[in-house]
């Protein structure tokens, strides 16, 4: 296991300290499970922004889309672990324009 050192100025030490109390843990072990949570947060969303970007292109490429009166029914089915077929893609009553990045996902 490896080392890093990391500065924290005594205000940051001292909210550490607390909430690590609060929790029944160590400083080191409430950072370290922060440390985990934040990698797996941006782990997830990497893997959502590729699913996304991977059925956006499918969009764009087959101009197939879903309506959302079709989606709306076939979610709240889901929903109430209703078993419903999943409605057939159709091609779009207009061309898909690529959406805009939203705030802070410029250039993905």
């Amino acid at each position: 296991m490896s080392t890093t050192t990391i500065r924290l100025d005594d205000e940051m030490k001292m909210r550490i300290t607390k909430a690590a109390e609060r929790a029944g843990k160590t400083s080191h072990a409430f950072i370290v499970e922060a440390i985990a949570q934040t990698v797996e947060q941006a782990e997830r969303s990497d893997e959502f922004h590729r699913v996304a970007d991977e059925r956006w292109a499918r969009i764009v490429a087959t101009g197939q889309t879903n309506s959302w009166e079709e989606m709306r029914a076939q979610l709240q089915s889901r929903a109430q672990e209703i078993d419903r077929p999943k409605p057939a893609a159709k091609k779009a009553a207009r061309k898909a324009s690529p959406p805009k990045p939203a705030r802070g996902q410029a250039g993905r």
